[in-house]
């Protein structure tokens, strides 16, 4: 349901050979070292809400010696490339999109020419980031080119085109403009800046007339700087444009070159009652803020909902409901229900198959028994934080049951908290029950995100809705039925006609209303059409074949999330077919990415990340500033092994690693926080007996410490037992135990013989994993690993070897080259002001799976992490565990 065309600008970049100056323009700092940036242009043509970018810059090396130029631009997740382009000296060299594996091939050709390959795209909240850059000539000039479609969903009654713009210095030429064209006409349109000033805001110049609108941008050198004789940029931020078009009739129809798109918006209808379950996650890791966010997002929805039947279901280890069945929303039971939410807290694990379940079997007997509306719209609304760990919890299972007690009556929204959950599980689940998946991203305003997605879906006005197209006419069409139709939004079907020359088309419509069913006829001709379309200058290209490929390839893939077997094959056939032809980067597709060989430029590959799927790629698939997957399955901090340290960095969406080298016996602070009160000391053990073969002993945490002075509580955990002392008062357990324990400030969870899960208070949970071995093994004994996850609870005086990085850290990745291992690649790592040598390789994670682990692909740091910890590891040793 997302409803804007987001594009993140950032400008041409020089890279330095010295690391002041890198550090200088990681933080923004306005450099320049010969390169001159004299030119940037977003051009955006949207038409029939179909939208086509251009973003050009130019720039040109005023300097003695060969300097190399950064590109980057953030794009909207939904949109796909299309082309790209460097022109360095009248010479262009194209991007060309191959299949996957083809372009794979021809990467790893490159690699063993020694003509290093790297990806340059990465994932972000909402954007995907696209990154190349060139080593150029003195004097020479270069313009990059980039080319990305996307269909503009309507949302709240308006499209919206968001723009974030961040050029990062002056620019002597900058640019943007937008020129809509749309046949039914434009009722209104706006644009805004959150870095717009009282002297910017006449820049910004604003038309639109009947059929076209029209917005351009172009401060002057002046007019871009803070200050008058100030060289860093005022452009820092969002540039909006939001606009909307005239609806005499419920649709429009348009057929251009045996090509039909059909935009359904039917306005003025009465608002059907709805019947909302929310599903809502409590156990032990949605603690502190999260489920204080929940509290407050809910608490707000109830002030939205007016007549309506609805209810709450949560799950910890039990599920437990607020009522028996769906209630009324009047102002008694509204002010019963904000009671219920204000004293819900959080225990136990995850039953999310209980859950999800109760509240299905909940909504069917609601149906049943004529509780609810026969005339209302059913949806459940869930929101987890984690994964199944209580009853049910292999993911299929779950997945089988509930579509088979939905039965494709009612759609299922299912909401990701945070990066813990298994967010490919959560959007299959969904999608097979004709809902979707969003993610709620753990910040400040996770409240708002998850109001603002009740928001979306709050004012059903149809359902069951269906647009029929004559079955002997029509070859090729997208989806076109659908469960809902919410207030606000738009249904938009496109097709292929079996005669390309057909210039007429007859549609039936049908749907359920909130008083009666709603069904018409509309019709539609190609010469209509011809009359709308006068305005060429506005049109770019087949722009309905265009759109209708777009939103084909954008359903094939999203039909395959959930497809197996010749099934799937079948989809992602016929996507990949449409990728290629008509040139969109999809995620079945990439784009090679061709630079002169001269200056040890770098080829390169474009891929289309995937929402929640970590992809494990060889270390040959780099390019500066550009990493190799999505999301981790789960971003934390932690130490595991013998021992390696994992620390994630969710901002770059990626990871940094290192390792400790002492001696068994030692005990090594991880975290100390003066203000929770939280210490965690590991004490090392090493093998039973020496390996003569090996240059550094193995050695591993063999005891873990965890404390909190303020509520005078320690846990000492080792391979054998785990021991809580409250006080004067010690409790013991062994890894034989299944327990869950509650007391005040201390929730512990021990799973027999795998893991246990720790949390105190408020504060930060640990997961503390068992490695067993075999009794009899001659040389390893078992040990210990440490996760920590929410640790942003933790104060921002938080320290210790792991502590340390549960502040936000930045670094930047250069120079990627060939290693002494040809699958790991060396770079230049710039962090907290030092230029460090660094490795791309995997650590395991062996939360989920202490057998075997997940490869995680993280960034190396040598030497004991020197340069990236804080002093040196000794700093970190301690006389004792507690």
């Amino acid at each position: 349901m997302e409803n804007h065309l987001l594009l993140c600008i950032f400008l041409l970049i020089p890279a330095f050979a010295s690391s002041d100056f890198l550090v200088a323009h990681v933080r923004n700092i306005k450099v320049v070292n010969g390169i001159e940036i004299y030119s940037m242009k977003i051009d955006s043509k949207i038409t029939s809400r179909f939208a086509h970018n251009v973003i050009t810059s130019r720039a040109v090396n005023r300097g003695n010696v060969h300097k190399e130029v950064f590109f980057d631009v953030e794009l909207p997740k939904t949109a796909f490339i299309t082309n790209f382009s460097m022109t360095i000296d009248g010479v262009t060299y194209p991007g060309t999109i191959k299949e996957k594996e083809v372009a794979k091939k021809q990467y790893e050709k490159a690699v063993s020419k020694g003509q290093t390959a790297g990806l340059v795209k990465a994932s972000g909240r909402k954007t995907e980031k696209f990154t190349v850059s060139v080593n150029i000539e003195a004097a020479s000039k270069v313009t990059f080119e980039l080319t990305y479609e996307e269909l503009l969903k309507r949302q709240f009654g308006k499209y919206e085109m968001f723009i974030k713009v961040k050029p990062k210095q002056l620019v002597k030429d900058f640019e943007i403009e937008v020129n809509i064209f749309e046949p039914q006409g434009i009722t209104e349109l706006e644009a805004e800046g959150t870095f717009i000033t009282n002297d910017l805001q006449n820049i910004i110049k604003k038309t639109f007339s009947d059929k076209k609108g029209h917005i351009s941008f172009k401060p002057t050198l002046d007019q871009q700087r803070t200050c008058a004789n100030c060289s860093q940029s005022v452009l820092d931020g969002d540039f909006t444009v939001r606009y909307d078009v005239k609806r005499t009739a419920p649709d429009d129809l348009q057929i251009v070159n045996g090509y039909f798109v059909h935009f359904f918006a039917p306005t003025n209808l009465p608002k059907l009652p709805k019947n909302v379950i929310f599903v809502i996650d409590i156990s032990g890791s949605m603690s502190g803020r999260g489920i204080e966010q929940t509290r407050e997002a809910l608490l707000k929805i109830l002030d939205d909902i007016k007549d309506d039947f609805f209810n709450f279901i949560l799950f910890g280890s039990e599920v437990q409901t607020w009522k028996e069945t769906l209630i009324k929303a009047t102002p008694e039971n509204l002010d019963e229900a904000r009671k219920f939410v204000r004293g819900i807290d959080t225990a136990g694990m995850t039953n999310l198959h209980g859950g999800i379940m109760r509240g299905i079997d909940m909504l069917n007997a609601a149906h049943e028994r004529n509780l609810v509306p026969k005339r209302s719209a059913s949806i459940i609304i869930m929101l987890t934080d984690g994964q199944p760990n209580v009853g049910i919890s292999n993911t299929q299972d779950i997945q089988e049951h509930v579509k088979k007690a939905i039965e494709g009556k009612y759609p299922l929204y299912n909401l990701g908290f945070g990066y813990g959950v298994d967010y490919s599980f959560l959007e299959k689940m969904a999608l097979e029950n004709k809902g979707l998946a969003r993610r709620i991203y753990p910040d400040s305003d996770a409240a708002l995100q998850l109001q603002g997605f009740y928001d979306e879906v709050s004012n059903p006005m149809l359902t069951d809705i269906e647009l029929n197209y004559p079955e002997n006419e029509i070859l090729d069409l997208t989806k076109n039925n659908f469960k809902h139709f919410y207030d606000g939004s738009e249904i938009v079907v496109a097709g292929r006609f079996i005669d390309n020359n057909q210039n007429h088309l007859t549609v039936d419509v049908r749907g359920e209303g909130a008083n009666d069913a709603l069904s018409y006829t509309t019709q539609q001709d190609a010469q209509q059409t011809d009359k709308a379309f006068q305005e060429q200058e506005y049109i770019f290209g087949d722009y309905i074949e265009r759109l209708w490929a777009y939103l084909t390839i954008e359903q094939l893939l999203e039909k395959r999330i959930a497809a197996t077997g010749e099934e799937k094959e079948n989809l992602t056939a016929k996507a990949l077919d449409l990728s290629l032809k008509y040139k969109f980067v999809t995620p079945l597709t990439s784009m090679v990415v061709t630079k002169p060989e001269d200056y040890n430029n770098q080829d390169g590959i474009a891929d289309k990340p995937i929402e929640g799927i970590a992809q494990a790629v060889t270390g040959v698939t780099l390019a500066p500033q550009s990493y190799l997957y999505t999301s981790h399955p789960t971003w934390y901090t932690s130490v595991d092994g013998d021992p390696h340290f994992i620390i994630s960095v969710p901002q770059k969406e990626d990871a940094i690693c290192f390792n400790i080298n002492e001696n068994p016996g030692a005990i090594l602070n991880l975290i100390n926080d003066p203000v929770t009160g939280i210490t965690v000391n590991g004490e090392l053990i090493g093998d039973k007996r020496a390996n003569s073969d090996a240059k550094i002993q193995n050695t591993y945490f063999g005891k873990l410490g965890i404390a909190n002075k303020h509520l005078d509580l320690k846990l000492t955990v080792t391979p054998e037992k785990i021991t809580i002392q409250n006080g004067n008062e010690k409790t013991g357990f062994t890894w034989l135990d299944s327990v869950t324990l509650q007391q005040e400030g201390l929730t512990l969870i021990i799973n027999r013989k795998k893991n246990l899960v720790l949390s105190m208070g408020s504060s930060a949970s640990f997961v503390i994993v068992l490695h067993q071995v075999w009794k009899k093994h001659p040389l390893h004994q078992d040990f210990l690993g440490l996760y920590t996850l929410e640790s942003d609870k933790l104060s921002e005086q938080t320290h210790g070897l792991l502590g340390q990085f549960f502040h936000p850290i930045d670094f930047t990745i250069l120079e990627i080259h060939p290693g002494s291992d040809p699958k790991k690649p060396d770079a230049t790592m710039i962090v907290k002001n030092n230029e460090l040598t660094v490795t791309r390789g995997w650590q395991k994670d062996y939360r989920r799976d202490p057998k075997h682990g997940v490869d995680i692909p993280c960034w190396f740091v040598h030497n004991n992490g020197a340069g990236l910890i804080d002093g040196v590891h000794t700093d970190y040793i301690v006389s004792s565990l507690f």
